[in-house]
């Protein structure tokens, strides 16, 4: 069974989380409940055993439950953010590699987030909340890190080393300035979705590259970009007028 402990301070939003939990994730053992930041941090003190997860609600009555999490120099526990719609907060769990559920709560997404929990693995919370904390305290920027989600484990790297993504199925594979590679569990419109707003462009259906890493554009009827790494990428005709406007607006400094 996997443990878990859950911190809402709303009983009808607890009692719906509990019975959805108990209806369609039926490994989750629930060993704990709180209210608030205060009884979140007596709960964890009384624990006789340390849970594998905790559903964690953000705005509590005494506070964000940062306060609990900050007071915690090691956690040896998954998260998970169960939430109203607060565009930051999905936005730095994307980047952290946190998992959250925004209410009302849907089943599917519940087990989906309950799927990634590897009880008994080593975990990485501290170094995913320093993440999260600088995408959701501040407005990010291509010079913080990112959390990656990949299939031999976690990486946290700097967003400038990122030299382009690649579709592959739903996998994206994420090319570094070092000449390494990743292999992400998400798709490629995760990762513009994160990254768009950080001078990344979509070029093409399976190629969305940093701009600050292209060496020249080749023109024609076969328009195609070369990056500093060597690629050639080529622009898709639908997305060429719009990447068009974009170079034009990148050499007036718009």
């Amino acid at each position: 069974m996997t443990k878990a402990i859950i911190i809402e301070d709303e009983k009808q939003g607890l009692n719906n989380l509990k019975n959805i939990l108990a209806e369609h994730c039926s490994d989750i053992s629930i060993i704990g409940e709180g209210g608030s930041v205060a009884e979140g941090k007596e709960l964890l003190k009384k624990l006789g055993s340390t849970p594998d997860v905790a559903f964690l609600d953000i705005n509590l009555p005494d506070g964000l439950v940062f306060q609990l999490l900050n007071d915690l120099d090691k956690i040896p526990f998954e998260i998970i953010f169960v939430t109203a719609f607060e565009k930051f907060a999905i936005r730095a769990c994307q980047y952290s590699s946190i998992g959250y559920i925004v209410k009302p709560i849907d089943p599917d997404e519940l087990k989906e987030a309950v799927s990634r929990i590897d009880a008994g693995k080593t975990v990485h919370t501290n170094e995913k909340l320093e993440v999260f904390n600088q995408h959701y305290f501040n407005k990010p920027n291509p010079f913080k890190k990112m959390s990656i989600s990949a299939l031999d484990g976690i990486y946290f790297i700097n967003i400038q080393d990122i030299i382009r993504c690649e579709a592959e199925d739903n996998y994206t594979h994420i090319h570094l300035s070092n000449g390494d590679k990743i292999t992400a569990s998400r798709t490629i419109k995760a990762y513009e979705d994160m990254l768009g707003s950080v001078n990344f462009y979509r070029v093409h259906k399976s190629h969305l590259i940093n701009l600050n890493y292209m060496k020249k554009f080749v023109k024609g009827d076969g328009g195609y970009l070369v990056m500093d790494d060597g690629k050639k990428i080529e622009v898709s005709r639908r997305r060429r007028p719009a990447f068009m406007e974009q170079m034009r607006r990148l050499q007036e400094g718009i």
